[in-house]
């Protein structure tokens, strides 16, 4: 009875829909921006300061050299089979201790996303991992926002068009129920089961006490349990201002979400307490469509204005000079998006 009630859990909530069930039904609007740009892949005009515009397979590193060091998170690159030892202690040198997260310099969807605790998990991480990575500082902040940002190549300063609260995946104690109990109880826990299971094992059968707290996945991520709140009726003016401030610094940068840990809204607003730990550019998604209370028409809707904005953008930056991807590079680039998707799941 609990998988048939997570099934019809899933087919009724569509923010669990798979990617395709939920853009291919929007291909015709992605046409129409493409007839209306002349090309299928402009997007690669959007964003000259990225690779691809910042649709896919493009360095995490890359970016984070874009942004005002003062904004983002102590980050060392390691390049795929460098030694665990030597890259340790480089990590160290760089004043990033344990606990440190590790993640894929090329990723998608936190996938290969780890907080490693210990010298044998770092190992691990390193043997696993099917590609070069970053380490990162972990920041103590745990509340996370995604802030959409776009500004028009021919004006002086932007505007944000939707900011997302993303909740950690997480159970609350009541002095009884184990906690495997608990997150069966959830169904949006429930559909992380197989997963948690394999990364705490035993510990699930501990009872947590009343109103504990205890964050299951501690990343603001849809594909791993997060839930994402449309908070956009919170934008204002001081907040406008603070991101515009950081984003006209970034060469090249129109279209695009920001990841943001924080402290407390009101000093993010202020330009206080926060760390960007991710920027996705014409591949990023306006994820406050996601937000359970909205109907997938609305979605739709929003993307549909977020993929105009997209190719106005292009548009006037190819008038520029700029060059929109060939059929063929926009292909392999698909083609690349694909492999690396299978290899980080696995």
């Amino acid at each position: 009875m609990d998988s048939l009630k997570l099934i019809w859990h899933r087919i009724t909530h569509w923010e669990y829909w798979p990617f395709w069930l939920i853009y291919y039904p929007m291909f015709p609007v992605w046409l129409y921006y493409s007839i209306k740009a002349r090309s299928i892949f402009f997007f690669n005009a959007a964003n000259p300061g990225m690779k691809n515009g910042g649709m896919a397979m493009i360095s995490k590193m890359d970016i984070y050299n874009m942004i005002p060091p003062q904004f983002i998170p102590k980050t060392v690159f390691v390049a795929k089979n460098e030694d665990a030892a030597v890259v340790l202690e480089r990590i160290l040198e760089a004043g990033i201790g344990f606990p440190f997260i590790a993640k894929p310099d090329i990723g998608m969807k936190a996938f290969g996303v780890e907080k490693i605790h210990d010298k044998d998990e770092f190992q691990k991480y390193v043997h696993w991992t099917p590609s070069h990575f970053l380490v990162q500082e972990l920041i103590p902040y745990q509340k996370e926002v995604g802030i959409f940002y776009v500004r028009k190549p021919e004006e002086a300063h932007g505007k944000i068009t939707g900011v997302v609260s993303k909740e950690f995946l997480t159970i609350t104690g009541d002095g009884q129920s184990s906690m495997i109990k608990l997150i069966k109880r959830n169904p949006r826990s429930h559909l992380q089961l197989k997963v948690l299971v394999q990364k705490f094992g035993d510990q699930l059968r501990n009872v947590l006490d009343e109103g504990e707290k205890f964050i299951l996945v501690p990343y603001g991520s849809h594909t791993r349990g997060a839930k994402f709140v449309d908070i956009s009726h919170q934008i204002n003016k001081d907040l406008v201002n603070t991101i515009d401030g950081i984003c006209s610094q970034m060469k090249g940068f129109h279209y695009g979400r920001l990841d943001v840990l924080y402290n407390t809204f009101e000093e993010l607003c202020k330009g206080k307490n926060f760390s960007i730990i991710e920027v996705n550019g014409a591949g990023g998604e306006a994820t406050h469509i996601y937000d359970p209370q909205h109907s997938l028409f609305w979605a739709w809707r929003e993307v549909t204005r977020h993929w105009g904005m997209l190719c106005d953008i292009s548009i006037v930056n190819k008038k520029a000079g700029h060059t929109y991807l060939s059929f063929r590079d926009g292909r392999a680039m698909l083609k690349q998006t694909g492999v690396l998707q299978a290899q980080l799941k696995f």
